[in-house]
């Protein structure tokens, strides 16, 4: 082979491993011209093969048509230059073209089956089975809506035998699933899929299309679980990848039917490109459909105005890009009926677009920019106060009666006694009937306490309520109300005049009180109120001594209380005390005197007969607990919680309680179940517009739980949009976590070089701390990415920085590991040689043996002397692997011999170091093998019959394993040619 063609050859198989597309096509066309101008018609050959396979997994199927011919041809003129294997790749690839022409509405029916009738007459020539041809028989069958001709071929392919032409069983079990599904048979379908879906058979787009596939059956079904598993797992597959347009349009539409509607358009917005074009028209029309489910379903919930991404790096309102969509799928489907003398396609394609939702919402555990609110329309609205107080007025109810409901929820402290009297000041304006001044205070009052978060409103309605409650003689009430208004004054503003104004309230109320005006609860809340305030303060100036005097404040609060404790809801505000407290105890560090002030505060309430208002006394318990090691109380206590609250706790609020119990469930290797509620967790933070902040937590814990359950593609997919929240609103340490667990579950999907980057970007932050075993720990796995991708000169520093570390973490075991895996890569082709590899492990071995003789605790010398003896072992094995020959005639100076006996002088040393008998019997048998190279039968015997012996009739896999292994030397040391000649 010339120079050139051994240059094209490599270029040939470097471009079979670039990423589909259509700068591939271009390196494929560019080397097809240079082989033309070598004159080797078998390279030319590779190189037209290698351009149809590029043309057939991009949006440039078209393509392959003109290639393809041009090797038909060559085979009828020249079918001596084809060998075994170029005759293969002809026959597999004419399937692609018989079955790819029916994407084109330009190619005429005729012409098709002309094709289909040639593959099958050329299969037959070729002595392979007809399976293939009843194959494309039915795709086109289907296609043109022909579904009795359909069954009939489905029935002959499937009857028909397999060979090496048969499509891999991955690519079979997808089309009999289909099938299943277009006839709504959803379960068959499945089960169809099943073996794909479970890993049994796969190939290079599968399982990748039939999990799209299976997406909106499993939904049907019911099985929404799996349903987002294999989302997760598929659309990282399909992502970006042009031959599975129609696969990653499927994840568009599931989204669309599923709630998840941001999310389709963010896979979208990865894909704008393909919304205009000219690839195969199928596959468009595919894509397409899916597009418009999305954009037809986000205009239905009043987004039609919405810009969505469009091609060219512009944008379009969502209902501009629904016309466009729309026009060029009618276009298109209109081609292929005309083409196929049917409305078939046409069909499909309307009943596609009408689709409706499966399910309001399928929370998936991945981030995605939330839409705003919807637009205002008649039908989707949620009745507002104002239409609650008109069907009231339809039911008879007056605003006496709505004033003495918004009372009774007042009274029991309800989370709904907001909006009741908000319908009653609605009302009141409505009928322009004046309200008292009393009923005034009140709906003033609670608008003022539920808008905390807008504190200048805030205050100036409580304030008008206070007003209001003296003009009707509410004095108590006034002066609590007044107290109210100067904690909504530390809110808007600067501490020290709200601190008066709460004094002022408070000195007011113990007046009043002790004259029997003011109530005991009215009095402990503003005193409550006023703590709080000092609270807001510290920091500022000797923080402890300022915490010290808010306890001993609110400690003389509760002995206030405990005296009055039989009173009207004095109960209620004992609670409330001992929760503050319990705040102030946790804080100067006395966790346990902490969480019996909030399990106090829990039971006082639910003593009360207020279990709801348990909810922060069990959520504050369950936030002490998870962060202070604790996470069984935290798990208990966050369950309790959520008990208590079901019903009207808000998004945030159930966001972040599911969020603590799923680490608490993690923490405790409870993965399932914490996965579970971390799912639940995201979406009520997404639901809540907490997304970055509780939902970047919740999507942690879920990505972490996912991994550890071996669900990698999963948990890969949360982790990557977990983590811009995770770096724009969590500490570092969150994010060195999801970097890591990401790059352990990039590993797992076989990205080593993507894995290498997640715990080399990890390691860079976790270098500025304090403790380096994090960064080490780092360190080591980028080296063994690296390693694993094959990236020789970056993983052989990273193992030298790891190796570093470990040094000065006193790490021996991994010091030693480090320095074996450099040893190795020192082998490889482009490497320094057997020299440098030998240096490394002499290295290892040097350290693990000075280790071992320093060593004095006996299990920490065991695990040495385990290193150093797989130290040896190793040498051994790498000795023989790196020996240049082998023992025997062509051993002229004997080096191999040489290098033969120190090998296995090394592997010695490790049989007789190892303590375990595990250990010591493969060292053994490693041994025994090098002896048989060395032509000494009988040592090589000796040592297969001391394994043996060493197991005698023991079961187990090991033993099976070893007495297997030991036949298989004294089976070798039997055969004549065993010895090398001397």
């Amino acid at each position: 082979m010339t120079a050139a063609a051994h240059e094209i050859h490599q270029a040939l198989e470097e471009n079979r491993s670039a990423r589909n597309g259509t700068v591939r096509n271009a390196r494929a066309e560019e080397l097809v011209a240079l082989a033309e101008t070598t004159g080797d018609r078998p390279l030319l050959l590779d190189a037209l093969f290698d351009l149809v396979s590029a043309y057939e997994y991009s949006s440039e199927r078209a393509k392959m048509f003109v290639p393809f011919s041009r090797l038909l041809r060559m085979w009828d003129e020249h079918p001596e230059d084809f060998g075994e294997r170029a005759v293969y790749q002809l026959h597999w690839r004419f399937k692609w073209v018989s079955t790819g022409m029916i994407g084109y509405s330009d190619i005429p029916l005729e012409s098709i089956r002309r094709w289909l009738v040639e593959m099958g007459r050329r299969y037959a020539l070729g002595g392979y089975s007809q399976r293939p041809v009843r194959a494309a028989e039915y795709s086109l069958a289907r296609h043109t809506g022909d579904m009795a001709a359909a069954a009939r071929s489905l029935a002959a392919w499937t009857a028909a035998d397999r060979d090496i032409m048969s499509d891999c069983r991955a690519c079979e079990l997808n089309d009999e699933g289909e099938w299943h599904a277009d006839l709504g048979e959803d379960e068959l379908a499945v089960a169809a899929w099943a073996p794909v879906l479970a890993g049994e058979h796969s190939c290079q787009e599968e399982p990748h299309r039939v999990l799209a596939l299976s997406l909106l059956p499993l939904v049907r079904l019911g099985r929404t679980d799996e349903a987002r598993a294999n989302h997760l797992r598929g659309y990282r597959l399909a992502r970006g990848n042009e031959s599975l347009l129609p696969s990653i349009g499927r994840h568009i539409e599931f989204c669309a039917l599923t709630g998840n509607e941001a999310r389709g358009l963010e896979i979208l917005a990865e894909h704008t490109a393909h919304l205009e074009g000219d690839g195969t028209p199928l596959s468009r029309l595919h894509f397409l459909g899916a597009a418009a489910v999305l954009l037809r379903r986000l205009t239905a919930l009043g987004h039609g105005d919405r810009p969505v991404p469009a091609p060219g790096a512009t944008t379009r309102t969502a209902a501009e890009l629904l016309v466009r969509t729309e026009a060029t799928i009618t276009r298109l489907a209109r081609g292929f009926d005309e083409r196929n003398g049917t409305d078939t396609v046409s069909t499909w394609v309307t009943e596609r677009l009408g689709s409706t939702p499966l399910l309001d919402r399928l929370p998936l555990g991945v981030r995605a920019a939330r839409l705003p609110e919807k637009a205002p329309t008649a039908a989707a609205d949620a009745p507002s106060a104002d239409a609650a107080v008109d069907s009231a007025a339809d039911r008879g109810d007056d605003l006496t009666e709505l004033i003495a409901r918004a009372r009774e929820l007042s009274r029991a402290q309800r989370d709904t006694a907001y909006g009741a009297w908000v319908a009653v000041g609605r009302a009141a304006d409505r009928t322009g009937t004046p309200l008292d001044p009393m009923v005034r205070a009140e709906v003033a009052d609670h608008a003022g306490m539920d808008g905390l978060d807008d504190p200048p409103a805030a205050l100036a309605l409580l304030t008008a309520a206070a007003a209001d409650y003296e003009a009707a003689g509410e004095y108590g009430e006034a002066a609590a109300c007044r107290g109210r208004a100067a904690y909504a004054m530390a809110l808007a503003g600067p501490a020290q005049p709200a601190l008066a104004a709460a004094d002022a309230a408070c000195e007011q109320l113990r007046e009043l009180h002790a004259k029997e005006r003011a109530t005991t609860r009215q009095l402990i809340g503003a005193l409550l109120l006023r703590a709080r305030i000092r609270l807001g303060t510290i920091g500022q100036a000797a923080p402890r001594a300022a915490a010290a005097a808010v306890e001993a404040e609110v400690s003389d609060v509760l002995v206030l209380a405990e005296a009055h404790r039989d009173e009207d809801r004095v109960l209620g505000r004992i609670a409330d005390a001992t929760c503050l407290l319990g705040r102030l105890v946790a804080g100067r560090g006395d966790v346990r005197g902490a969480a019996e002030a909030f399990t106090r505060a829990s039971a006082l309430q639910q003593e009360a007969g207020r279990p709801w208002l348990a909810v922060e006394g069990e959520a504050m318990l369950a936030e002490l607990a998870l962060n202070h090691g604790d996470p069984h109380t935290a798990a208990r206590a966050a369950r309790s919680a959520l008990d208590l609250g079901a019903g009207f706790l808000t998004p945030a609020h159930h966001a972040h309680l599911l969020t603590v119990l799923a680490q608490a469930l993690a923490d405790t290797g409870q993965d399932d179940e914490a996965a579970d509620h971390a799912l639940e967790g995201a979406h009520w933070a997404d639901e809540a517009g907490d997304g970055e902040d509780t939902g970047g937590w919740a999507r942690l814990v879920l990505g972490g739980a996912l991994n550890r359950l071996g669900r990698a593609a999963e948990a890969a997919a949360v982790l990557e949009t977990a983590l811009p929240d995770l770096r724009a609103a969590h500490h570092e340490g969150r994010v060195v976590q999801a970097r890591w667990w990401l790059g352990e579950c990039l590993l797992q999907l076989a990205e080593p070089r993507e894995a290498a980057e997640q715990f080399l970007l990890a390691a860079e932050i976790a270098k500025e701390w304090e403790e380096q075993q994090d960064h080490a720990n780092l360190a080591h796995l980028a080296a063994d990415a690296l390693n694993r991708a094959g990236l020789d000169d970056q993983a052989v520093q990273a193992y030298e920085r790891a190796e570093q570390l470990w040094r000065a973490l006193g790490r021996t075991p991994a010091v030693v590991r480090a320095l074996r895996a450099r040893a190795w890569i020192e082998l490889r082709a482009g490497r320094p040689g057997l020299p440098a590899a030998r240096r490394a492990m002499e290295s290892a071995a040097r350290t693990a043996a000075a280790a071992l003789a320093a060593a004095t605790d006996e299990h920490e010398r065991d695990m040495l002397r385990a290193d150093l003896a797989d130290t040896h072992l190793q040498t051994g094995q790498l000795l023989v692997r790196g020996c240049p020959g082998e023992p025997g005639d062509t051993d002229t100076d004997g080096s191999a011999r040489a290098v033969y006996e120190e090998a296995l002088a090394h592997t010695g040393r490790a049989v007789a170091t190892y303590g375990s008998r595990d250990d010591r019997s493969a060292a053994q048998l490693v041994a025994a093998w090098i002896e048989a190279d060395l032509g000494r039968r009988d040592a090589a015997s000796d040592r297969a019959r001391a394994v043996l012996a060493d197991y005698g009739d023991e079961e187990g896999e090991t033993a099976d394993r070893r007495r297997a292994e030991a036949g298989s030397v004294l089976d070798h040391t039997k055969q004549p040619d065993a010895d090398p000649a001397p």
